[in-house]
C-alpha cells in the first residue's frame, strides 16, 4: 500500500518550472510529463543497444542499459511508494540516469574521457544534461526536453553536492573541477549545485546500486564468470544461498541463482527504507528544500548494510568487471573509440552534415566536443558498423 505524500516530498504542484515556459498539462503532472519524454526520447530507446559489461551480440538475456534502466526504475519506485515520494519524480530520474552513458559501458567512458582530455574531459552524468538540455530535437520551441528543474536537479545532484555553498567543487570533483556541460548549463539555469538532491533522487540513485549489485551476480553467473560456490565468501550471499539450499534442497542452480537475486534485492530495499525512516525521525524534514539543506543524505544504507553492498562491489570488480575476458573485449572496445574519434576529428566529412551545422571549422575544441556528443548516442553495433565502414579491420569483441 502506498504511504501518503510526505511533506518532505517534492511536489509537482509547486514545482520550480521549466527553463522555457509552457502551458501546464490538462492530463499530467509536470513530473510525470518529464517522465513521459525520457520514454518517448530517441536517447532512451538507444539503451537497448548499449550495454554494461557484455557487448550486445553476446547474447539476449544479458542486461542492456535498456533493461538495467527499467528494473531502477522498479526498486525506486517501491521505495518512493513506500517513503510517501511523489512516484513520477522518482521514475523520471530512474530512466533518464543512463542516458548519457557512451557505447561499451565504463570502457567507452574511459575512451572518450581520454580522447577529450584536452577539451574538458567526459563525464556521463554531464552528458545526460547535455542530451535533455540541448542533444535532443523533438520540439519546435526549444532543444532537448525542457525537463523540469526538480528533473534537471536530480540528474546532476542524485550523488550529493558537486560543490561548496562558496562554489567551490567538492568530493571527485575537487581535483579536475566540475565538469563542463554541467558548469555551461548553470551559468544559465541555476541548479544549486551546493545543496543536496530530492529525496526522489537519492532513491533513484541507491536503487541503481541495488540494481547493478543484484543483476551483475545475475549475469556473471550466467557467463560462467563465478559461480554460486564462489559467492559463498561473503556471509550475506552465503547466508541467503544456504537458506535457499534448506528450503529447496535439490533446487538447479539456474533457480538457485535466480533465488540469490531476488532475495538480495528485497534485503537491500529493506535496509534503505528502514534507515530512511531511521534518518527522516531524526532531521525531521518539513519540506523538499529542507532535505535539500541537510549535511548528509537521508536515503543511504545502514552501515552494516553498507560493507555488505562494499563487499558485493568489491567480488565483481575482482571476478567480473577485472575478468581477462572482460577485459580483453573492453580493451578492444576502447581501442574502437578510439580510432573512430581520431578519424572524425582528421576528416570532417565523415561526420553525418546534421552534426555540422553551426560549427565552427576553425575551433578545435567546438568540433572535438561534437564528435563526442556524436560518438557517446552511438549504440553498440552502430559503432561496430561505423568502424567497419572506416577501418579495413574490426575487432569482433567476443
Amino acid at each position: 500500500m502506498a504511504a501518503p505524500r510526505a511533506p518532505y516530498a517534492c511536489d509537482p504542484d509547486r514545482s520550480r518550472g521549466r527553463l522555457v515556459a509552457e502551458p501546464p498539462s490538462q492530463t499530467r503532472s509536470p513530473f510525470r510529463r518529464d517522465c513521459d519524454r525520457v520514454i518517448h526520447s530517441t536517447a532512451f530507446r538507444r539503451l537497448k543497444y548499449k550495454t554494461q559489461v557484455f557487448v550486445f551480440h553476446e547474447g539476449d538475456h544479458y542486461r542492456t542499459r535498456l533493461t538495467h534502466s527499467l528494473e531502477v526504475a522498479q526498486i525506486a519506485r517501491a521505495l518512493a511508494r513506500q517513503l510517501g515520494l511523489d512516484e513520477d519524480l522518482t521514475e523520471t530520474l530512474a530512466l533518464v540516469h543512463d542516458l548519457g552513458h557512451p557505447p561499451f559501458g565504463h570502457a567507452g567512458e574511459r575512451a572518450l574521457d581520454a580522447c577529450l582530455a584536452d577539451f574538458g574531459g567526459f563525464d556521463h552524468n554531464a552528458q545526460t544534461l547535455r542530451v535533455v538540455a540541448a542533444l535532443e530535437h523533438r520540439y519546435p520551441e526549444f532543444d532537448g526536453l525542457n525537463l523540469t528543474w526538480e528533473s534537471l536537479e536530480g540528474i546532476v545532484k542524485h550523488n550529493g553536492p558537486l560543490t561548496d555553498r562558496s562554489g567551490a567543487p567538492v568530493g571527485r570533483y575537487r581535483e579536475h573541477g566540475i565538469p563542463v556541460g554541467i558548469a555551461d548549463f548553470i551559468r544559465t539555469y541555476d541548479l544549486e549545485l551546493w545543496s543536496f538532491a530530492s529525496l526522489e533522487a537519492q532513491v533513484a540513485a541507491i536503487a541503481d546500486d541495488i540494481a547493478y549489485d543484484a543483476h551483475d551476480i545475475d549475469d556473471g553467473l550466467r557467463a560462467g564468470l563465478f559461480h554460486l560456490e564462489d559467492l559463498k565468501v561473503m556471509p550475506l550471499t552465503a547466508e541467503i544461498i544456504a537458506e535457499t539450499s534448506a528450503h529447496y534442497p535439490d533446487l538447479e542452480d539456474v533457480r538457485r541463482g535466480a533465488e540469490l537475486v531476488r532475495e538480495l534485492i528485497s534485503h537491500l530495499i529493506g535496509a534503505v527504507f528502514a534507515e530512511a525512516q531511521n534518518n527522516l525521525a531524526a532531521a525531521k524534514p518539513q519540506s523538499a528544500q529542507d532535505v535539500r539543506q541537510q549535511s548528509r543524505p537521508l536515503v543511504s544504507f545502514p552501515a552494516a548494510v553498507a560493507e555488505e553492498e562494499a563487499a558485493i562491489k568489491a567480488f565483481l570488480y575482482q571476478h567480473m568487471y577485472r575478468h581477462e575476458r572482460v577485459m580483453r573485449v573492453m580493451g578492444e572496445a576502447e581501442q574502437i573509440l578510439f580510432d573512430l574519434f581520431a578519424k572524425y576529428l582528421k576528416s570532417r566529412d565523415e561526420l553525418p552534415p546534421e552534426w555540422l551545422v553551426g560549427a565552427d571549422s576553425d575551433n578545435e575544441g567546438d568540433r572535438a566536443r561534437r564528435i563526442g556528443n556524436f560518438i557517446a548516442g552511438m549504440t553498440d553495433r552502430f559503432a561496430l558498423t561505423e568502424h567497419q565502414r572506416l577501418f579495413d579491420s574490426t575487432p569482433d569483441l567476443r
